[in-house]
């Protein structure tokens, strides 16, 4: 099984925080780092978040964090998504203060600084705006042909949006940014609600999680129960299930297992002009353009993600 090396994009809400543990727990992931923005919260609660859960999982080695952009290239930031996420992103759980602190630099000199050193050796996942990695190019546009790989969470193409009827919220968040990711060459792999949706998870799961937590798994079992909690009390009063999608772990786990999605190659470009299609993602399936831009994941193997979601999320 070939490794991955890893730079995690997030807006550390409570399935950001799941796709953390689920990237640091991974035998063959490395993270080389994580870099944080606004969205579900604040960047800066974000930033205090993801510290926090590093520090809970148990890592054995040390995950630097940079801290990013704190709202969109040129629309106005919406605010936090505190009726999903909880007051402070994770569910209103109550987590130790961190020991750690996020580097000096910012997440994109982070990215530019780390793609430069490694060329060709990094995945990229952003379950996030993309607004660090738009920044990043705007910085060195040279780094779009060293990334490995970019694995996106986000869009909506044959499914309806969930912040609009055409859009999903980490593209419509900041859609310029998105547009300028799409546009500049990195070698895309599109996760978005087509398959993140097919991804639920109930209480079933959730009891699995926290039952029976091998030594030195407490804390993190513990957080990710109530966190857990949280979310499905949340996804039942907005979408009537006492359950979840899993949409960022699932971004993690096709970087980690590209084979748990059936993509197909497309040109995928941005809406950043309407008035109602705003942030939606728009694939070329009938091939006017003679390119394509991006593997648009459109089929996921739910079991087997769910397997390896809660065993490694159990280890």
């Amino acid at each position: 099984m070939q490794n991955v090396r890893m730079i995690l994009d997030v807006d550390t809400g409570i399935d950001d925080s799941m796709a953390i543990l689920l990237a640091l727990k991974t035998k063959h992931i490395k993270v080389e780092g994580i870099t944080t923005v606004f969205g579900n919260t604040d960047v800066a609660q974000a930033t205090r978040n993801t510290l926090q859960v590093i520090e809970v999982s148990g890592v054995p080695y040390e995950v630097p964090v940079a801290m990013g952009a704190d709202r969109p290239l040129v629309r106005e930031w919406r605010g936090p998504v505190t009726h999903i996420h909880g007051n402070n992103g994770i569910g209103n759980c109550e987590l130790p203060m961190p020991k750690g602190k996020p580097l000096a630099e910012s997440a994109a000199e982070f990215i530019v600084r780390m793609v430069n050193t490694h060329p060709n050796e990094l995945t990229l996942v952003f379950v996030g705006r993309m607004t660090n990695l738009a920044i990043a190019l705007a910085q060195d546009p040279s780094i779009a042909s060293k990334v490995k790989r970019l694995v996106i969470m986000g869009g909506a193409v044959k499914v309806p949006g969930n912040v609009t009827p055409v859009a999903e919220a980490n593209i419509s968040g900041d859609a310029e940014a998105a547009h300028r990711v799409f546009e500049s060459g990195i070698p895309i792999t599109l996760v978005g609600l087509d398959v993140t949706m097919q991804t639920i998870i109930g209480e079933t799961e959730r009891l699995q999680l926290m039952a029976s937590p091998v030594p030195g798994n407490e804390k993190a079992a513990a957080f990710i129960g109530e966190a857990f909690k949280f979310y499905f009390e949340a996804y039942e009063k907005q979408n009537g299930f006492y359950g979840s999608p899993l949409h960022d772990p699932l971004a993690v786990a096709v970087a980690a297992f590209p084979d748990l999605v059936a993509t197909e190659e497309h040109y995928v470009r941005i809406e950043t002009k309407g008035t109602m299609s705003y942030g939606a993602t728009l694939v070329d399936f009938r091939r006017t353009v003679p390119v394509t831009n991006a593997s648009v994941a459109l089929g996921v193997d739910s079991p087997r993600f769910l397997d390896y979601f809660i065993n490694t999320l159990k280890s």
